[in-house]
């Protein structure tokens, strides 16, 4: 048993069953960057699957000998991807959070049709409009997603990083939305801070890292 990753999914549990859903249809994505393989471990022996990464070479150091040792683990691509690295997160990944610009939506179609891998994609919005964030405009989201269909990704959600300091429900609330109005089922929101707000607006992904790992590394 692992105490925090059963706090988490308490925590997870008790937030879904406030708003009459089940945890199962919520994905704990562990956020594993800068935690070295050694503070990984106790959570995947404790049954943790779905862990996420911010860069693509921090994965590609850590975890081949990790999944070798444990075949079911699941990747996922959190942080901002470069174009030019859309090969490797192809070969690498289980899912990106992060597709945000049509220039890496090219580069990903490109990447999955030459791999024959589909990855799963998430479209991540600049909820709060913030120059220094990733993700694209809202007003920009219905050209980006169809770009993304057309170069044949399979995108399954949406993804946002609201601004810190205030209040996340309005922006969660809002890409349940955007989400909804677009015909995507899944939401990649929620933090350690936030993450049952997130899973009461609609979260189907929880992006947790401090609450498990403690600061990072």
């Amino acid at each position: 048993m692992n105490e925090p990753l059963e706090q988490v999914r308490t925590r997870i549990a008790q937030a879904a069953k406030i708003a009459g859903r089940k945890a199962e249809e919520i994905t704990l994505v562990a956020i594993s960057k800068t935690h070295p393989a050694e503070a990984i471990v106790p959570l995947i022996e404790a049954g943790q699957r779905v862990f996420g990464e911010n860069r693509v070479q921090e994965a590609a150091t850590k975890w081949p000998a990790l999944r070798a040792a444990y075949p079911d683990i699941e990747l996922h691509l959190v942080g901002q991807l470069q174009s030019n690295k859309a090969d490797d997160a192809v070969e690498l990944f289980d899912c990106i959070h992060s597709v945000d610009r049509p220039s890496l939506v090219a580069a990903l179609g490109k990447a999955m049709a030459k791999s024959g891998r589909q990855v799963p994609c998430f479209v991540q919005v600049n909820i709060g409009a913030e120059e220094q964030k990733g993700g694209c405009a809202i007003a920009d989201l219905p050209a980006l997603l169809a770009q993304a269909r057309e170069a044949g990704l399979p995108v399954v959600g949406l993804m946002c990083v609201p601004p810190a300091g205030i209040e996340a429900a309005p922006f969660f609330a809002l890409l349940d939305k955007l989400a909804a109005d677009e015909g995507l089922a899944g939401r990649s929101m929620g933090m350690s801070d936030d993450f049952e707000t997130a899973i009461m607006l609609g979260a189907t992904h929880v992006r947790v890292g401090s609450a498990l790992f403690g600061a990072r590394a």
